[in-house]
């Protein structure tokens, strides 16, 4: 990091954090402090819809898939622009007509008080532990930076967001995310551009990309129908559109986002405009990590790209093993470069026969070189407390710190901060504004004054926010970032879809059948989760089938006897 880096880094995200807090300085009633107002007009709420979905965790964990899994992690998106067609048209219309400051709202006025405070409790549950992980996420960039605790560093991010958010609300994020989204997507572009202009001069994208199909790195789609598989067409079409609509239309997080806005059309023109441009984002954000990919097949890769845990091992009685491993990766990462360029060649050449020669030997070389790194992530695992063997989320960090220019380094470290913090911020305001509104005002002071409530509400936004951070410690402990959060979010959303569509399409079935239906679903997903190997965006289908049929089971045998 050069002092030009540092004046990038700290210049964009200071200006961003005091434009927000003076922009929106002072709200003093709920609707002013959870939905700004209703002053927000379609662009803002795009942007700030797509940035609260993309943490710090997108650009830093994304690159990383994309890196040893491929481009097929993109198909998790491939239903969320039908999801958004069908909120704006049945979910948006609906909170509007109701006015209400929290989703879960709309549940009583259909049900009862104890089928709205499971929803939000549900919400609660699984948003208050994602928010420690988008906190850290960025406290890996800066604890590798500055050589700070990692606890140290999650705690100075925490107080950052918790100072703007507590102190301008909803309409704080909303005006700084819309900042915060161009200056993200501005980074990944240069990254891209970046990346690209690293490889060897004859080397073109085109063959670029060939290559990174060579290691199974351009499988986009894959319509095979197993539901073991992590990431398909099916899975991301079904499970991933009815996560997208259990996310984006019941969780607060993101509904506060578009009821912020001026008009149902303004709300429902945010919402299209994240489902049209969403998966090309995500397309790009993937497709910078198959660069990097191609990157190290022709440059020195790194024995292990979280470095701090080969320091680790080197202070262990393993040392003398890890040199060994050095040796043979080098060796190795030496034979597939070898192996690499005569598949170039042959590519340029455009000779059929020399192509499928250097082909098999490419792959050859490459599992050679894959099974150095396994012995590497076993070696770690066996020498030190709490290892952490996978590094595919240090991976985009590492290519960045290493070989971008001056001023650029900079500019990537703010994108990476600036999506932690919007995000974040988004999910604590969401979490204290569902506290005070479902659970505070409706069930134990509700007959206080709205600037009892505000006062309250930034109470416990501040408390949300400490407990974020120390759920961040416990991160350290998960696998990929960005699948993490996908899982979390996974087992609770199709039960609260479930909750939803029931409120919506359904006029007779009565709130107590839903009520036990939802838990009866909720215990099903997590049996699921933990005793069978099915792929976690099939948890929203099954948690909300699970809802819609035991409802009506339910309410039909109620309604017999």
């Amino acid at each position: 990091m050069t002092a030009l880096d540092w004046i990038v880094l700290f210049g964009t995200l200071g200006v961003i954090v005091a434009y927000g807090i003076w922009k929106t300085r002072g709200p003093s009633d709920m609707a002013s402090y959870l939905h700004g107002g209703y002053q927000d007009r379609w662009l803002t709420i795009g942007l700030s819809v797509m940035a609260t979905q993309a943490s710090a965790i997108t650009f830093l964990s994304t690159p990383g898939q994309a890196y040893a899994d491929g481009m097929r992690f993109v198909q998790f998106y491939f239903g969320l622009p039908v999801a958004m067609v069908i909120l704006s048209v049945a979910f948006v219309p609906r909170f509007y007509k109701l006015r209400v400051l929290t989703a879960y709202e709309l549940l009583e006025s259909r049900f009862d008080l104890k089928t709205r405070q499971l929803a939000a409790f549900l919400f609660l549950l699984q948003r208050g532990l994602s928010a420690g992980i988008t906190i850290y996420a960025p406290a890996i960039v800066l604890s590798k930076l500055l050589g700070w605790s990692l606890n140290l560093t999650c705690l100075a991010i925490g107080a950052v967001v918790i100072l703007y958010t507590v102190a301008g609300g909803t309409r704080a994020v909303s005006q700084t995310q819309k900042h915060q989204m161009t200056i993200m997507m501005g980074g990944m572009v240069v990254a891209f551009i970046v990346v690209v202009r690293r490889l060897p001069p004859d080397l073109s994208i085109a063959h670029a990309l060939s290559i990174a199909g060579t290691f199974g790195k351009m499988n986009v789609v894959d319509f095979s129908g197993g539901v073991g598989s992590r990431y398909t067409f099916w899975s991301g079409l079904l499970g991933g559109g009815f996560l997208a609509m259990s996310y984006f239309g019941t969780d607060q997080s993101q509904v506060q986002r578009y009821l912020s806005g001026r008009s149902i059309t303004e709300s429902r023109l945010g919402l299209l405009f994240n489902g049209l441009f969403k998966v090309p984002m995500q397309f790009l954000i993937l497709l910078v990590g198959v660069m990097v990919f191609v990157f190290y097949l022709f440059n020195p890769p790194p024995l292990f790209f979280n470095e701090a845990e080969l320091a680790r091992v080197a202070r262990t009685p393993h040392a003398a093993e890890l040199r060994s491993l050095e040796a043979d990766h080098r060796a190795a990462a030496d034979a597939r470069r070898a192996e690499v360029q005569r598949l170039a060649a042959a590519l340029r050449a455009q000779d059929p026969a020399a192509i499928a020669g250097a082909r098999r030997g490419v792959q050859a070389a490459a599992t050679r070189f894959d099974a150095v790194r396994a012995r590497t992530q076993a070696l770690i695992s066996a020498s030190v407390p709490r290892p952490e063997p996978n590094d595919a989320d240090y991976v985009f960090l590492s290519f960045v710190l290493a070989n971008l220019p001056r001023g650029i380094v900079g500019l990537l470290l703010a994108v990476i901060l600036c999506a932690a913090m919007s995000s974040t911020a988004s999910e604590l305001t969401a979490l204290g504004g569902c506290t005070i509104v479902d659970f505070y005002r409706r069930s134990i002071r509700p007959q206080a004054s709205d600037a009892h409530y505000v006062r309250v509400a930034r109470l416990v936004t501040a408390a949300w926010g400490v407990l974020a951070v120390a759920f961040a410690a416990f991160a350290a402990l998960l696998d990929n970032l960005i699948q993490a959060v996908n899982i979390l979010g996974s087992l609770f959303y199709g039960t609260i879809l479930g909750i939803f569509l029931m409120a919506f399409f359904s006029r007779r079935v009565r709130a107590t059948p839903v009520f036990v239906a939802a838990l009866v679903s909720q215990g099903l997903v997590v049996t699921v989760w933990l005793t069978t190997q099915v792929g976690f965006l099939w948890f929203n289908l099954i948690g909300c089938a699970g809802v819609l049929f035991l409802s009506v089971v339910l309410n039909g045998r109620s309604s017999a006897a």
